[in-house]
């Protein structure tokens, strides 16, 4: 299919997907906001909640339409309506960006972040805003970063308690280059399939396992066909919120102060829904799946074994942003 058509179908896509939201809109700004994510889910609130604080403190001069659910396709298909100005805002993973820029692929370096307030330090201090703007050269404005909770592995064959538990295993994985190499250093068999396809290959036996955050894991409701949940906090998996470069340039300063606090917003909201959801998770999962913690020294042999992935992507993230990376997060060099 040609160029030509392919922006003609995402364009009828984004249209069928929007018809009568936009209808008699007075509004003088109206962006469309696409995600993959069900409304119930942490940021699929946040993205709520940020379109009502724009929409109210812009005295309706900006107009919000939420797409969630995966209404004009998957991340990638988002991402690329983003950079083609068929879709203005996004919230895609940053491991998925890593497909448009490489240097995004450093946040998904496996087991990099230790903890949650490093991850605070990291993704909202100079660093976190210099990997952002490597967007700027893919027609996309790197807004924060918003958050869903460190990534934790589930499969059908044996908790993971060690690297080599994870041999063999077929794990599903998102379209991300560096978390598929992670996998295959650790000698599982590592499979890339789009979000919404990953029930059916966990009941279909396409996949074993997979990994994702608890928010994830439970409403899309993975523990129904897994019998581990291995709490790995290997990955902090963090949504880049993004936006169309023009779309954003389009708008005078006070509106760009505006979004910019709602988004700020919206990422304080992510990350408190988050936690405070990942606690009635763990209760509900509770004699749903079995479910292990690594120890410190499991912890500790991952971290040497993820060592490979790391040296595999350093030309690739650069040496500079990598060491600036380990400055914060406390990994020397």
């Amino acid at each position: 299919m040609n160029n030509k058509l392919i922006k003609t179908s995402l364009v009828a896509a984004v249209a069928a997907a929007t018809f009568g939201i936009s209808q008699a809109n007075a509004a003088d700004y109206t962006f469309t906001f696409a995600h993959v994510l069900i409304e119930d889910t942490p940021n699929g609130q946040a993205a709520l909640r940020f379109k009502e604080e724009v929409e109210e403190n812009s005295d309706g001069r900006i107009q919000i339409d939420v797409l969630p659910a995966a209404q004009v396709g998957g991340d990638v298909e988002i991402i690329e309506q983003i950079q083609m100005g068929l879709v203005d805002i996004g919230i895609p993973p940053s491991a998925t960006l890593g497909n448009f820029e490489e240097r995004l692929q450093i946040l998904d370096l496996p087991f990099l972040i230790p903890d949650y307030d490093t991850m605070v330090e990291l993704l909202d201090g100079d660093v976190g805003r210099e990997i952002l703007d490597t967007l700027s050269d893919h027609n996309m404005y790197g807004v924060n970063f918003w958050g869903a909770g460190f990534r934790h592995m589930t499969n059908n064959d044996r908790p993971i308690e060690s690297p080599e538990d994870l041999e063999a295993i077929r794990m599903r994985t998102m379209q991300a280059p560096i978390i598929i190499s992670t996998y295959e250093n650790f000698d599982a068999n590592a499979t890339a399939m789009a979000f919404t396809e990953v029930y059916n290959g966990l009941q279909q036996g396409v996949v074993s396992g997979q990994e994702n955050p608890l928010a994830n894991i439970y409403t899309m409701r993975f523990h129904e066909v897994q019998d581990y949940l291995s709490l790995t906090n290997h990955a902090y998996h963090a949504y880049a919120a993004v936006m169309n470069t023009d779309s954003w340039n389009s708008l005078p300063d006070d509106l760009q102060d505006v979004m910019r606090e709602a988004f700020d917003n919206g990422r304080t909201a992510s990350r408190q829904l988050t936690l405070e959801d990942e606690e009635n998770i763990m209760a509900s999962l509770e004699g749903e799946i079995e479910i292990n913690e690594i120890t410190a020294e499991a912890r500790e042999a991952f971290v040497a074994a993820s060592l490979p992935v790391h040296e595999e992507y350093e030309d690739v993230v650069t040496t500079d942003l990598l060491h600036k990376v380990y400055d914060v997060v406390g990994i020397e060099y």
